[in-house]
């Protein structure tokens, strides 16, 4: 069992698929739904999946379409697929773990700055700033002792 901290290995993996212009959103909802299987399964090495349930999960409605995107996440690097060919037993996922730049760092040479349209993409850094910004400026002043608890209540 690997230690895995559930909202790291979010963060690090939605800021690789921020920087990997290949994905589209099938890859990241295939991966999204392997990443609960993995939280399930209590973040072991490797687990077993079923097909059928995590093309539930992902969303995805066509065994092709499920076949291509994972043998993808496999050749990108993003997890290994062991594929079992017996229809009785599932095949086998390693996933990687996302939150530690220093030991696993991918890097992907074809990220863009700019969309097939023009369009300037922004970082996800400056997303980042303005989520925190807000946080910071809806945040309810605490109590200073109990009577103001009370008072509020």
């Amino acid at each position: 069992m690997q230690n895995v901290n559930y909202i790291k290995h979010l963060k690090g993996i939605f800021y690789q698929f921020s920087k990997d212009n290949r994905l589209n959103s099938t890859h990241i909802s295939l991966y999204i739904a392997l990443f609960q299987i993995w939280n399930n399964n209590r973040f072991v090495q490797e687990f077993y999946i079923n097909r059928e349930e995590v093309m539930r999960f992902s969303k995805i409605g066509s065994k092709s379409t499920y076949h291509k995107c994972i043998k993808e996440l496999t050749h990108w690097q993003y997890l290994i697929y062991y594929p079992s060919h017996n229809p009785y037993k599932g095949s086998k996922i390693k996933m990687f773990n996302f939150e530690t730049s220093a030991v696993q760092a991918l890097v992907h040479n074809n990220t863009k700055t700019e969309t097939s349209s023009g369009q300037a993409l922004v970082s996800i850094n400056k997303h980042i700033q303005t989520i925190e910004n807000y946080k910071n400026s809806n945040k309810l002043n605490q109590p200073k002792n109990v009577k103001e608890v009370i008072h509020f209540f």
